[in-house]
Order: C-alpha cells, then sequence, then structure tokens
C-alpha cells in the first residue's frame, strides 16, 4: 500500500561577499635643508722676545777697547798718577827737608826712585768669568678665539598619505526557499 508522503524541499540561501582590497600610498618629500654657518674667529698677537749681549767687559779684558773708554782710562790713571807723584815729592821734600838729622836722604831718594816696585804675576783668564752679560726679555703670545655657530632652519615636510579602506560588498547569491509536494496520491 501506498501512503501519500509528503516531500520537502529545502534550498539554503548563499551570501555572496566581495571584498576588493584596501590601498595604502605613502610619499615622503625630503625636507628642506637650510644651514647658516657663521665662522669662527681667531687673532694671535705676538711680541718679539728681545735678546741683549752685552760683551764690552769680555773685549776690554783683551785690551780692545773704544777710544773714548781708553781716553777715560788714561784720563783717570793720570789724575792718579799726579796725585802719587804728588805725595811722593812731598814725602822726598820732606825727607830733604830734615837732611840736618842725618843720614843720606838724596841715596835712598835716588834708590828708590830707581828701583822700583817688583813686577807682579798672576794667572788670569781671558776672558774673565761672567764678563758677557746677558739679558732676556721672553715675548708674549695673546689667542683670541671667537667661536662661530650654526643656524639650523631646516624644515621637515609631512608625508603625504593616499588611503583607500578596504570594503566588503554583501549580496544575497540565492534565496533560501523551500517547497512542499505530495508523493503516491494514490490510494
Amino acid at each position: 500500500m501506498n501512503i501519500p508522503q509528503i516531500q520537502i524541499n529545502q534550498t539554503q540561501a548563499k551570501i555572496g561577499m566581495e571584498s576588493p582590497r584596501g590601498q595604502q600610498q605613502i610619499a615622503q618629500p625630503q625636507a628642506v635643508l637650510d644651514l647658516t654657518q657663521t665662522p669662527s674667529k681667531m687673532s694671535i698677537t705676538t711680541t718679539k722676545g728681545w735678546l741683549t749681549i752685552d760683551q764690552t767687559e769680555a773685549w776690554a779684558s783683551m785690551d780692545i777697547k773704544p777710544i773714548s773708554r781708553r781716553i777715560r782710562e788714561w784720563v783717570a790713571e793720570g789724575n792718579q798718577e799726579v796725585l802719587k807723584g804728588m805725595q811722593r815729592v812731598s814725602a822726598e821734600g820732606d825727607e830733604l827737608m830734615k837732611i840736618e838729622n842725618g843720614g843720606d836722604p838724596i841715596k835712598s831718594i835716588a834708590k828708590r826712585n830707581y828701583e822700583g816696585p817688583p813686577p807682579s804675576f798672576n794667572i788670569g783668564f781671558i776672558p774673565p768669568p761672567f764678563s758677557v752679560k746677558m739679558n732676556y726679555r721672553p715675548g708674549t703670545t695673546d689667542i683670541q678665539f671667537t667661536e662661530g655657530g650654526v643656524e639650523n632652519n631646516t624644515r621637515a615636510q609631512k608625508p603625504r598619505i593616499s588611503y583607500t579602506p578596504q570594503e566588503v560588498k554583501i549580496h544575497m547569491q540565492q534565496l533560501n526557499s523551500i517547497s512542499f509536494s505530495v508523493v503516491n496520491q494514490e490510494i
């Protein structure tokens, strides 16, 4: 026996999705570089050193003298000899004045004037030590320095960003449905 049956057909709904990709573009322009530098300044001032060497006494010890010095020495030596001579003549006059006291003053005066003092010898160094005089005044150095600088007026550029977001498009690709039918309707 055939029993009628109900047949149910069902189709499910289908969703369709489209998703085009998003796009992002970034462009970075170069920065505008603006540097200004002021140079450093340096000045150096120097004074020369000064060296004096006086060899006058060293040359004089070797009997190499300027004529002006020789004249001064001769004048001083002449004055001394005149004074010594005056003293000697005065002393001899006093001896002769006292001739009555006895003795032989003329003979003793003649003997003294004839012999003279014995010659003297001594060891000497020519030129003598420390006869060359040196004087030194050192020079000076003055350094002035002014520091320069850098002025930085650099400007950064903002990046250019272009962005297209990703989209999702949803649509019904197939609608859902249900259908009923009777099978074996004959009894």
